[in-house]
């Protein structure tokens, strides 16, 4: 047994270092959500953030666009010219996503500087692109409807995935060359 952790011990300090990071990081935004009220910023601060950056950049687009706080459950409304389009849930405001991302960085680390480095560029590129993702979904349920499912289980959740795997390949090779540089 002892022989085999050893073999694998990288394997098992990823996984480790993984789920450790992971479960921290959800706790402390699971507390985060139960500690907001959404008095001010309903339902949160991020979800509510969120939703009004969607809203400028609709604006942006030529949309007349507007979110307003949805009477029956813990979201915004997002309304393109007078016709309610999504909803802003807690789900949409990248949050989750880019804990995973940091998770896998971490277990992944380099040196302290640039892993610091590339955990905030890579969250504040997964956080745009969700907002562009936003927008670009909303413009699609306003204009095509009908492909409400489509565009929203699969062709959106895979942008947003697809550039976190692309983000996690390229953080990996990287790291990879700078293993085998010091070898």
């Amino acid at each position: 047994m002892k022989a085999l952790f050893l073999k694998y011990k990288s394997v098992v300090k990823f996984i480790v270092t993984f789920l450790t990071v992971y479960f921290v990081l959800t706790l402390a935004y699971k507390f985060y959500l139960d500690a907001s009220d959404g008095s001010k910023y309903y339902p949160d601060y991020f979800t509510n953030l969120v939703a009004k950056q969607c809203e400028t950049l609709l604006h942006a687009t030529g949309y007349d666009a507007q979110v307003l706080p949805h009477p029956d459950e813990p979201s915004m409304k997002l309304i393109i010219n007078n016709k309610f389009v999504a909803t802003v849930v807690e789900g949409c405001n990248s949050i989750s996503v880019i804990i995973l991302f940091i998770s896998f960085i971490v277990a992944f680390a380099g040196k302290f500087k640039t892993t610091l480095l590339y955990i905030v560029s890579g969250s504040v590129l997964i956080y745009v692109v969700n907002l562009i993702r936003i927008v670009i979904l909303s413009i699609g349920l306003y204009n095509y409807p009908w492909r409400r499912e489509i565009l929203h289980t699969v062709i959106f959740p895979l942008i947003i995935y697809g550039m976190v795997f692309l983000l996690w390949m390229f953080w990996v090779n990287r790291f990879s060359k700078q293993e085998k540089a010091n070898a």
